[in-house]
């Protein structure tokens, strides 16, 4: 069953023009980082691997093609979790790095601080030798267009947000049985300056621990939060449910409690896994076995052979 790694690209209303190249970014995205843990990587190296890609992938709200606050500038969230130790590293509020990802493992890497916020994160980023990029080579004609339309005074950002593929993430378990978390976002369409959604905080955004597994979500950042999502599917995990039925448990919890849509991928120590939505499409893939596992709407499961990259 091992190795196994999960991704999602966000949850949400993904518009018919935008959904193959969603489909598509998250499958590219788990071939890599399933060669990562065939080559012998550990679950953290995988899933980090896997949302850089879709960080770098502009259909994605993420890195390169992340949303626009209020003031039409970029401000992105990115956490990253190991079972093995239940180490984390996490960034907010961060606006000229191409991947934040990244700079969320070197602050659980290179810090003693679980989090680092805006200017501190900049900062930080500069001391590692973080490359900064401009704004304007993370900003995307299609996030512009989308900013400049929710600026109308009849606009309703949480509604136009699910047009947008929204956050992206990824769960690992490797060959020895560790599982890890990866979610970065670009956060919430128009939001005010300096808002920091679920994407960034333990429990919400993510959670990993060896004794039950790894969750990524996507969705409505503040019901997220409200409910801990990632935290309480595992919760029900830990009381033997499986990954798939934990998943689907949260996210009616969610929905029933405040009202709020969403996605996640989880997986168990074992390499069970499950990519459960709320919404009306998330691109997920899932890889095991050598086999890779799609889909986009609620109830599609599409398969491939994987052909070895040797």
């Amino acid at each position: 069953m091992l190795p196994v790694v999960v991704v999602h690209g966000g949850a949400g209303h993904i518009p018919k023009e935008r959904s193959d190249l969603s489909t598509s970014g998250v499958c590219s995205a788990v071939r890599s980082a399933y060669a990562v843990l065939q080559g012998g990587g550990s679950s953290m190296d995988a899933v980090v691997e896997a949302a850089m890609l879709l960080e770098n992938n502009p259909s994605f709200n993420a890195g390169c093609g992340s949303v626009l606050n209020l003031k039409g500038e970029v401000e992105m969230d990115a956490l990253v979790m190991d079972g093995k130790t239940l180490s984390s590293g996490a960034v907010s509020a961060i606006r000229n790095i191409a991947n934040p990802v990244q700079l969320a493992r070197l602050v659980m890497d290179k810090t003693s601080h679980a989090c680092l916020t805006a200017e501190g994160a900049s900062q930080f980023a500069r001391s590692m030798g973080v490359p900064e990029v401009p704004q304007e080579s993370l900003i995307t004609e299609y996030s512009r267009m989308r900013w400049k339309k929710n600026l109308a005074p009849d606009a309703n950002p949480v509604e136009c947000q699910m047009g947008k593929m929204g956050t992206v993430g990824a769960v690992a378990v490797d060959t020895d049985g560790n599982v890890a978390c990866a979610t970065s976002t670009g956060g919430m369409l128009n939001k005010m300056e300096g808002r920091v959604g679920d994407t960034p905080c333990i429990g919400s955004g993510g959670y990993a621990d060896n004794m039950s597994g790894a969750v990524s979500t996507t969705g409505h950042g503040e019901a997220i939060m409200k409910v801990t999502l990632a935290r309480h599917i595992l919760f029900h995990m830990e009381q033997g449910q499986s990954a798939e039925a934990a998943s689907d448990l949260g996210l009616a919890h969610m929905k029933s409690r405040v009202g709020g849509l969403g996605g996640v991928v989880t997986v168990d120590p074992q390499g069970n896994w499950a990519a459960r939505f709320s919404s009306r499409q998330m691109a997920w893939a899932a890889a095991q076995k050598g086999t890779l596992h799609y889909g986009l709407y609620t109830g599609e499961h599409f398969t491939k052979i994987i052909e070895d990259a040797h």
